[in-house]
């Protein structure tokens, strides 16, 4: 797994530091309570920028960052 460059400037000051701080709640708790519809790593791509604020085109390392936190 390559380090993922938090501080990359994706869209009008936000990062994928940004973009991720904002999604980690949702996906923590969806997580916990075992109801994540993620059965693909499609599905995840997908739902991973349907939850990104403001910026809804896929952001490669914000992916990365959530398909590696469930060993996809």
């Amino acid at each position: 797994m390559s380090k993922i460059n938090l501080d990359k400037h994706i869209w009008e000051g936000w990062t994928v530091g940004n973009f991720i701080d904002e999604i980690e709640p949702i996906f923590n708790m969806k997580l916990s309570f075992q109801q994540h519809p993620w059965l693909s790593e499609s599905s995840l791509k997908k739902w991973v920028s349907s939850e990104q604020p403001y910026y809804k085109k896929h952001i490669p390392e914000v992916y990365e960052y959530f398909k590696n936190k469930i060993n996809f």
